[in-house]
C-alpha cells in the first residue's frame, strides 16, 4: 500500500505506566496488550489511516486527512474507555498528533515532523490526546490551548492543545515536559554527542529519548545506512549507535556501515545494536581493535542505566560487549590457547572485562576489593605476554586475545 504524501497527519500513541501494568498483570498482560492493540487498530482501519510502526505498547500511524486522524484518536480514547480491563490492569493510552510534509522512504518517513509527534505524545498523560496547532488548524477541531513549549531536541517551540470532546477527560496534570529527565549539564560541561541508526521509527525514537534524559545529545536520527554515513559526515559525533540490519536487504546493511566508519572517522566509536546473537558479526566488528566499540543485543536497551553506561563507555574508548556473545565465544576450545593457562577466577575477571567493566565494576560484580581485582589483571597481562604498555591498551589486547578464534 503506498503511504500518503504532501501534508499528511502522524498519530503516535503509548500506554502510560506500561511497566507498572507488566508489574500488576503478570502473565495476564500479553492478552490486555493485544486487546489495546486490536481496539487502536480497529479505530484506524475505519478512518482509513495506515499503520507505520508498533513496538511494544506504542504505534506510530499516519493519515492523509487532519480531521480524520483527529476523529480516529477520539474514537480510539473512547473505545479504550468503554473497554473491560482487569481490575489490576486498567490500560490508559496518551496520544499526539502532528501534520507536517515528511519525505517518505521505503516503508515509512523521515524528517523532524515524525520525532515531533512523538515528542507531543511523551509530553501527554493516559486518556489526554493533544495536537500540534497545525493539526488543530488543519482539522478544526475543538482544542484547549495549554501554550506554547519548547521540546528538546527540537529548535522551534511549539503550541500545544489538548483535544476536547465527548467521553474525554479534561482535568489532567501540566504537560510532561521536563518530567523525569536528568539535570542538565553546566555550560563549562560538554555533552556527548550520539547519532542513532535504526528503521523502526519507534526504537530509534525510544532510544533518542532515554538517552536525551541522560543527558546525552542526539544530534541526528537515521532509517538507512546511507543516512547514517550523512548524519556522521555532518555532525561528526562521538558515538554512532547502528541497527546491525537496515533497509534495503535487511541483511548486513548496519555492520558494513559501522566498519566503514571505524575506517574513515576513526574519532567516532561505534555501538552495533542486534536482534540476534552473532558472534560472527561481533568478531568481525572487533577484527583490529575493541577500542570504542560495543556489541550490544537490542533487549539491552530496556536496562536504561547498563544500556548508557554502555554508550559513555564506548565514547570514552572502552569497549561494550552484551554478556550473551561473550559466553558464546569464550566457550569454545582452541590448540594451544594462552587462556588455558588462567586460573579459573582470572577467566572470569577478563570475562568481565570483555564486556567493558572496569576494574571497579568487576570488583562491584564479584564482590571483591579493587586491589584483588588489579592483581589479577597484572596476572593476566603476564600469562597473556602483555608486556610493558598503556594499562588501556593492553586491556584491549587481552580482550582480542579471548575473544578471536
Amino acid at each position: 500500500m503506498a503511504l500518503p504524501t504532501g501534508t499528511v497527519t502522524f498519530l503516535f500513541t503509548d500506554i502510560q505506566g506500561s511497566t507498572e501494568l507488566v508489574e500488576r498483570l503478570g502473565d495476564a498482560y500479553p492478552a490486555v496488550l493485544e486487546d489495546h492493540r486490536a481496539l487502536l487498530r480497529d479505530a484506524v482501519a475505519d478512518a482509513e489511516g495506515t499503520e507505520l510502526d508498533c513496538r511494544g505498547d506504542e504505534f506510530l500511524f499516519v493519515f492523509a486527512d487532519a480531521r480524520r486522524a483527529v476523529e480516529t484518536a477520539l474514537q480510539a480514547q473512547r473505545s479504550l474507555a468503554a473497554h473491560q480491563w482487569p481490575a489490576a490492569g486498567v490500560v490508559e493510552v496518551r496520544m499526539g498528533l502532528h501534520s507536517g510534509e515528511p519525505t517518505v522512504q521505503g516503508s515509512s518517513y523521515v524528517g523532524v515532523d515524525v520525532h515531533r509527534v512523538a515528542r507531543i505524545a511523551g509530553a501527554g498523560h493516559g486518556g489526554q490526546v493533544l495536537l500540534s496547532e497545525r493539526t488543530r488548524d488543519l482539522a478544526d477541531a475543538d482544542a484547549r490551548d495549554l501554550g506554547e513549549h519548547r521540546f528538546k531536541g527540537l529548535q522551534a517551540a511549539e503550541r500545544v492543545y489538548q483535544l476536547v470532546g465527548e467521553g474525554l477527560r479534561e482535568d489532567f496534570p501540566p504537560l510532561r515536559i521536563d518530567g523525569g529527565r536528568t539535570e542538565a549539564p553546566t555550560s563549562n560541561e560538554t555533552r556527548m554527542r550520539v547519532v542513532v541508526a535504526e528503521d523502526s521509527v519507534l526504537l530509534r525514537e525510544g532510544i533518542a529519548r532515554l538517552l536525551d534524559d541522560a543527558g546525552i545529545e542526539v544530534v541526528g536520527q537515521a532509517g538507512t545506512a546511507d543516512e547514517l554515513m550523512l548524519k556522521v559526515r555532518s555532525y561528526k559525533p562521538d558515538v554512532a549507535i547502528v541497527d546491525i540490519r537496515m533497509p534495503p536487504t535487511q541483511t548486513d546493511e548496519g555492520l558494513r556501515a559501522a566498519k566503514e566508519i571505524r575506517e574513515k572517522h576513526p574519532e567516532t566509536a561505534v555501538l552495533v545494536l542486534s536482534q540476534y546473537l552473532e558472534p560472527a558479526y561481533a568478531l568481525e566488528l572487533l577484527s583490529e581493535s575493541a577500542e570504542g566499540v560495543g556489541y550490544l543485543l537490542k533487549d539491552r536497551v530496556a536496562d536504561i542505566p547498563e544500556f548508557v553506561a554502555a554508550v559513555k563507555r564506548v565514547g570514552e574508548g572502552g569497549s561494550a560487549l552484551d554478556p550473551s556473545v561473550v559466553s558464546q565465544l569464550v566457550g569454545r576450545r582452541r590448540q594451544d590457547d594462552p587462556i588455558d593457562q588462567l586460573t579459573p577466577r582470572e577467566r572470569e575477571v577478563l570475562e568481565l572485562m570483555a564486556e567493558g567493566l572496569s576494574n571497579v565494576a568487576v570488583a562491584e560484580r564479584l564482590v571483591v576489593t579493587e586491589r584483588a581485582i588489579e592483581k589479577h589483571v597484572t596476572s593476566i597481562f603476564g600469562k597473556l605476554g602483555l608486556g610493558a604498555d598503556s594499562d588501556h591498551h593492553r586491556r584491549v589486547l587481552a580482550v582480542l586475545a579471548y575473544l578471536r578464534a
